[in-house]
């Protein structure tokens, strides 16, 4: 489950630079007559032509993959009818936070585990990953992210786990479904997904005392080509900056590997929402900046936090409902997700949160 992000960071974007067809000077000289240097220069002439009309022909083709795969026009994100929490069994262990209104502060503590605290970690992190893959099997046009958010809680509390965004800073349900435009946070109601639709599914569990945190985008029905396409390089971001992720590693690493792959596809990385450390606490130290940034820290071994850019195909400002927890770009752009639960190690990272 996302943070919002301190402060504004950094942002830059790449430009490329592109090669022209070029060809050496003419030469003349006494020796060579008036004739070869013509010839010369009409080769050069005729090679830049050629050139010229491969390029119009590559940029013509491009034009014209692009129109034919335009992004579907979506009306804007509707919210639908919220209604009131699931109960939980007074025999399963809750949160500090649950019982209060009042958002938690983020905590200064780095959540680093000893043996007893990294099993315990894995734990609820698998049990996060099978409560996503479970989630996922039920996205299909017609079905109501309420009806998403009832599988999850009764799945949750059937494993003996709390669902840990129930009662956070007073959020009312028991799992986040951003939908289509919806950056992150999303309140699941009583609208349908439509054919079409992506939707982001974030799931935490608290089992036994610690929190697992994961999430995913999944497609809805026949979903268009480039929304297909700002799916996978969200993931594909994600993972790049797991790989990078071991003891001593610096944090702000992450920030640069993701906006350098973003900006390869012309994507944009939300910087008002943030990764953080999970563990006995839900949120805390370190604040993992998804954009490019110079803020300090190392990685250290034994501890656990998660990693989760978004990506936008337009704005990455973002629109509160009054609800004060559904983000939505302000464009309408669509955005993307991804979410994993680490345990740095000192030649990597695990992802904890694998079925």
């Amino acid at each position: 489950m996302a943070l919002r992000g301190p402060m504004a960071g950094l942002s830059s974007s790449l430009h490329s630079e592109r090669l022209f067809l070029s060809g050496e000077p003419l030469r003349t000289s006494p020796s060579c007559g008036e004739g070869k240097g013509v010839r010369q220069k009409q080769t050069l002439i005729a090679a830049r032509k050629l050139w010229g009309l491969q390029e119009a022909m590559r940029i013509k083709r491009s034009r014209e993959l692009r129109d034919s795969a335009k992004v579907r026009k979506r009306p804007p994100l509707r919210r639908g009818k919220v209604s009131g929490p699931l109960p939980v069994p007074d025999h399963i262990l809750k949160p500090p936070y649950v019982g209060t209104n009042i958002l938690p502060e983020i905590s200064s503590e780095f959540q680093v585990h000893d043996d007893e605290g990294v099993a315990f970690m894995r734990a609820a992190c698998e049990l996060a990953a099978r409560v996503l893959e479970y989630a996922g099997t039920l996205v299909k046009p017609s079905i109501t992210t309420n009806e998403i958010d009832e599988a999850v809680h009764e799945m949750i509390i059937g494993a003996g786990a709390y669902p840990s965004p129930l009662g956070y800073g007073g959020f009312p349900k028991s799992v986040c479904t951003s939908v289509n435009e919806c950056m992150c946070h999303g309140i699941p109601d009583s609208r349908q997904l439509q054919d079409g639709d992506i939707i982001n599914i974030d799931v935490t569990v608290y089992l036994n005392g610690y929190h697992g945190d994961t999430s995913r985008t999944f497609f809805c029905g026949n979903v268009d080509e480039p929304t297909k396409q700002l799916v996978k390089v969200a993931e594909e971001c994600m993972m790049r900056a797991i790989s990078v992720c071991k003891d001593g590693a610096s944090f702000n690493n992450i920030g640069k590997i993701i906006s350098e792959h973003a900006e390869k596809f012309g994507y944009n990385v939300v910087e008002q929402f943030v990764g953080h450390g999970v563990g006995k606490i839900f949120h805390s130290e370190p604040i993992i900046f998804h954009h490019r940034n110079n803020k300090p820290g190392r990685m250290v071994g034994g501890q656990t936090f998660t990693i989760e850019p978004i990506l936008t195909t337009g704005s990455i400002e973002c629109v509160m409902w009054d609800d004060g927890w559904t983000a939505l770009t302000k464009d309408g752009s669509p955005a993307a997700q991804f979410e994993h639960t680490l345990l740095i190690t000192k030649t990597g990272a695990e992802i904890l949160t694998k079925c």
